[in-house]
């Protein structure tokens, strides 16, 4: 049964991880750009509202890139506060602006003084750690260091801390890190390797795992993101994250 569900999934996956796959994706408005920075930037904020209808999410994503005047680097390194005003009626489902208001902030912060939001991850996760956990850990505590960090933000921005399955992270990190010859995830970040990445844990994806016996934990929490890895870790134990094209598009794309 094992070897047989490899065979499907890794059939799943050619069928899935193709450029068609971008357009009707979020992943869709950081492949607007060619600049690091900026793939960044859009990934990343695009990846954080990604709850919700896709059509919903990559409109709104795309609407705070034209506020960006299309250039997010740009605007991040040389904006100033009144640039900020026109961000205020903004809102996606619970993010609104005081989100957007801090995440400009931050932003700013970052890029004037780091190269890539990389470094960020890698303040506290070292090279031979088993996963990403220390990593997302520590790019929160980074992401809210500024002394103005609302409260009301860092519902946004979860941490394994607090044993939240913190999917838009992982599903951002897969975006940066998995490199292949597919076209889809950007493979720019070179300091952490697919093997640490963890399954960005959606409904979809947890539905169509537990389906297949993937996952036994009741909880949609961080220890069952670590549970169904390690099984997908089975089947490729250098890149398991390639599968989330897989139970994605069993869960969503034929559903």
């Amino acid at each position: 049964m094992t070897s047989n569900l490899k065979i499907f999934l890794d059939e799943c996956v050619e069928k899935y991880n193709r450029p068609a796959f971008i357009e009707s994706d979020p992943i869709s408005v950081p492949h607007r750009f060619t600049r690091l920075q900026d793939i960044e930037i859009s990934g990343f904020w695009t990846a954080m509202l990604a709850w919700g209808q896709r059509k919903t999410i990559i409109h709104n994503a795309n609407t705070l890139i034209e506020l960006m005047d299309g250039a997010p680097c740009d605007f991040i390194l040389h904006h100033q506060e009144h640039d900020r005003k026109r961000f205020l009626p903004f809102k996606h489902r619970t993010f609104q602006a005081t989100d957007t208001l801090y995440f400009l902030e931050f932003f700013q912060w970052f890029y004037q003084n780091h190269i890539s939001l990389e470094e960020a991850f890698l303040k506290k996760m070292k090279p031979d750690d088993p996963h990403v956990g220390e990593g997302l850990t520590g790019f929160r505590e980074v992401f809210f260091s500024l002394p103005d960090a609302p409260r009301r933000t860092q519902k946004h921005v979860p941490s394994p801390a607090t044993k939240s399955s913190c999917k838009r992270l992982n599903m951002f990190l897969r975006w940066m890190v998995r490199h292949d010859d597919r076209g889809v995830d950007f493979g720019l970040w070179k300091n952490i390797k697919p093997a640490q990445l963890l399954i960005p844990l959606d409904v979809h994806v947890e539905r169509i795992a537990r389906k297949f016996g993937l996952l036994e934990r009741r909880q949609t929490d961080w220890q069952a993101v670590l549970e169904l890895t390690d099984r997908l870790r089975a089947f490729d134990p250098n890149d398991p994250v390639r599968y989330d094209f897989a139970l994605f598009g069993l869960g969503i794309l034929e559903k």
